[in-house]
């Protein structure tokens, strides 16, 4: 076992996932003190632009596994690809972002490798020569910090968002190593990857997130959100409630019975903050709540609170990013 650091660069129709930058930054911390290299893994096919894009986080080594097999995801197959690179690199450390993809991917390969795994970490430490991370519990309300044996290989999903993207560009060494299918790969194939709901983005992996509640009163009224959310390039999520009450499907919402979602701009419209919610949105860097009722729960958590009607607050915040783009 080498001192380097691995971590898989997840890529999407040759696009890196924003989500590496950002794990790239801890993992350059944790190579510096394991005095060891960071490598990263890129797999897929047809991976020149973000091959590219992944030698400007300030990586010092690149290995692609390239195949048309693996244009698109396949947990079983890339499973496979990347124990091959972990097998030929011999890292400590394995990072990978906690996307969707990462959570699928993490224990299989954790499995394949016979690593210990922590998931959807938001600290990482190395102390004698092991990794330390700390991972939230409870939807936040704990933290549980996980020590890894110095002599076994330390597998991590990082959450999106909890670090500062690496600007640290360079020349990254660059080789690439064949895709062999493991037996019994072939059982799960992917034909197609579509999107639920008709949503652009997914809640759980936008910097920006624009939320309506119960309080936009229909499916049609939520039109606003997405006319808000198209000038921010952002994602549209939904309170347990609007989603209960078939404004928006149930792939969109956020909360303890939906999704966890990290942004860097979170915009709650209508939502009054039901215990539930906010244990969804918590760590959201920076919260906008817009509600009628100035005391309602996500009012009191928010940065910035707006006492106004959404029909008259939402349209005029759209219409002035509007101006800002154009």
């Amino acid at each position: 076992m080498s001192n380097d650091v691995l971590i898989f660069a997840e890529q999407r129709d040759d696009r890196l996932h924003a989500a590496v930058a950002q794990i790239a930054t801890p993992a350059r911390a944790v190579a510096g003190k394991l005095g060891g290299q960071l490598v990263a893994c890129l797999v897929g096919d047809k991976l020149d632009q973000a091959a590219e894009a992944l030698a400007r986080t300030g990586v010092d080594r690149i290995v692609t596994v390239s195949d048309a097999s693996l244009a698109m995801y396949s947990a079983l197959r890339y499973r496979t690809a990347l124990a091959a690179v972990a097998a030929k690199v011999a890292p400590r450390v394995l990072l990978m972002p906690a996307t969707f993809m990462g959570r699928d991917l993490a224990p299989r390969v954790a499995a394949r490798l016979r690593g210990a795994l922590a998931t959807d970490v938001i600290d990482l430490d190395v102390v004698e020569g092991a990794l330390r991370v700390r991972r939230p519990l409870y939807n936040g309300k704990a933290l549980c910090q996980v020590h890894f044996p110095a002599d076994r290989l330390a597998i991590a999903s990082v959450r999106p968002n909890t670090f500062p993207a690496a600007a640290a560009g360079g020349a990254a060494a660059r080789e690439s190593l064949a895709f062999v299918a493991g037996a019994g790969d072939e059982r799960l194939s992917t034909r197609e990857i579509v999107r639920t709901g008709g949503a652009v983005k997914d809640v759980t992996e936008a910097d920006i997130i624009v939320s309506g509640g119960r309080a936009l009163k229909s499916e049609e009224n939520f039109k606003i959100i997405y006319e808000l959310a198209r000038e921010l390039d952002a994602a549209v999520g939904a309170s347990r409630a609007a989603c209960d009450a078939g404004y928006q499907p149930h792939s969109r919402q956020v909360g303890l019975t939906g999704k966890t979602v990290t942004p860097k701009l979170y915009i709650a419209c209508g939502i009054s903050g039901a215990i539930q919610h906010l244990a969804g949105m918590r760590g959201s860097k920076v919260i906008v709540a817009v509600n009628t009722d100035a005391e309602a729960p996500l009012m009191k958590v928010a940065d910035y609170a707006v006492v106004g009607d959404l029909f008259k607050v939402v349209p005029a915040l759209t219409e002035e990013v509007r101006k800002l783009r154009h």
